[in-house]
């Protein structure tokens, strides 16, 4: 038997010259932050050399696509971006208005 792992999403994905480490996180069962949304807790890394992370990034869309197509999920289309004062950079933006307009326990995998 194999072992198997439940995630709830990628946190962070850290490039280091030829080496790609993904780290995975559950949501707390117990633990909220301050909007009350259950807090990400560190599950476990999965550490790639480059060649196998791009081949993975690729099975992993052609399994997205096959979700889409089943309509199983629907992609969301791109929102226009939320006017803000100069100094927030668009990267800012994008995060601040998609935040507020989702669940906090959707996975932030899907913004």
């Amino acid at each position: 038997m194999h072992a198997e792992i439940y995630t709830d999403g990628i946190d962070e994905v850290t490039i280091g010259g030829s080496i790609v480490r993904v780290d995975l996180f559950s949501l707390s069962p117990t633990e909220r932050d301050a909007n009350n949304a259950p807090k990400k807790i560190f599950l476990q890394r999965v550490i790639f050399s480059a060649e196998s992370f791009a081949n993975s990034v690729e099975v992993l869309q052609k399994a997205l696509q096959g979700l889409v197509d089943a309509g199983v999920i629907q992609r969301n289309q791109p929102r226009a971006p939320i006017a803000m004062p100069q100094a927030a950079s668009s990267l800012e933006r994008t995060s601040s208005a998609s935040d507020s307009l989702r669940s906090p326990n959707v996975s932030t995998n899907f913004r």
